[in-house]
């Protein structure tokens, strides 16, 4: 997959995609159904199968105080989306001159003219333009008048429950993994860098791979068993482990992030990108009264996670 993240001086070559636009966090079944769509129109008309997307996210350019939302980074949508076949990613730049573009200059100025995509999909729900102004309707009209087809893919529902970002939210606020893989048609993923962290699992006899989740929608805090993918170095493959998100409150910490002990693996992963998938919420958080109560609690935790992922 090509990304194109400066689309004000394109290639030649990467113009003149199908392509879906939206914001596609979390890559969920909604917004797979509009992949499908897409990539149907894309052999079609024999272009190449692309996806226009916005960074920043138009909502925390907007909303900048806001909690964090995102189910996953930049990085981590481009690598799922890689996995869909996706040919061309457009990162289209998310600033105040595209916010304050009217409906019809986006389309004429972003899809037609800097993209020159032939054909786009959007959701049933797709707005655009300042303040929201266009719908797929005016879409539909100005794509009959630039020279691009159109077509507005239904919203996507599972047993009479549309699928969407917030759902999913909702799901892994309340520890619900499983639910929030429904509507994903994925495990959730918590994707990053490994970082150097206090040491203090070694010392307990669990090593862990520490990731940040800066930035991202926060599950439920506590232990997790988790599905683990190292993408990258030596040691790249998947493996079992368990996961423990939140603050550390046995160790008086403020700053979230995600700690996990990768089963049977001995090596050093710091510099690689690893991607975890949270598959159960075991028990939340919790603070001990002291070192050998938590490492009988963890011990615990391990037995139980290895038998809920030799059944996944």
């Amino acid at each position: 997959m090509r990304i194109i993240r400066d689309t004000l001086f394109i290639d030649p070559a990467d113009r003149g995609a199908a392509a879906a636009i939206g914001n596609f966090d979390g890559v969920h079944l909604g917004h797979q159904s509009v992949i499908d769509v897409t990539r149907e129109a894309a052999a079609s008309i024999g272009a190449p199968l692309g996806i226009m997307t916005f960074e920043p996210h138009p909502r925390s350019y907007f909303a900048r105080d806001t909690n964090a939302f995102r189910l996953m980074n930049a990085e981590a949508k481009a690598n799922r989306l890689a996995r869909l076949g996706i040919e061309k990613l457009y990162e289209v730049t998310f600033n105040q001159t595209l916010a304050e573009l009217s409906a019809a200059d986006f389309a004429q100025e972003i899809i037609a003219t800097r993209l020159g995509l032939k054909h786009i999909v959007v959701g049933a729900d797709f707005c655009f333009g300042k303040g929201r102004s266009g719908t797929t309707a005016d879409l539909q009209d100005f794509g009959a008048n630039m020279g691009f087809g159109v077509t507005v893919a239904p919203m996507k529902e599972i047993a009479n429950l549309e699928v969407s970002s917030t759902a999913i939210r909702t799901a892994l606020t309340d520890g619900r993994p499983r639910d929030a893989a429904k509507m994903l048609g994925h495990w959730h993923r918590l994707e990053g860098e490994v970082i150097s962290g206090h040491q203090r699992g070694r010392e307990l006899g669990y090593p862990t791979a520490n990731i940040s989740i800066d930035g991202l929608h926060l599950p439920k805090f506590g232990v997790y068993a988790v599905k683990i993918d190292v993408l990258d170095g030596t040691h790249a493959g998947s493996y079992n482990g368990a996961s423990s998100i939140g603050i550390r409150p046995m160790f008086d910490g403020d700053v979230p992030n995600c700690e996990t002990f990768i089963f049977d693996f001995k090596g050093d992963l710091y510099g690689s990108t690893v991607s975890v998938a949270l598959v159960d919420f075991l028990r939340p958080e919790l603070k001990f009264d002291g070192l050998p109560a938590l490492i009988t609690q963890m011990d615990a935790d391990c037995t139980t996670c290895r038998k809920i992922l030799a059944d996944v």
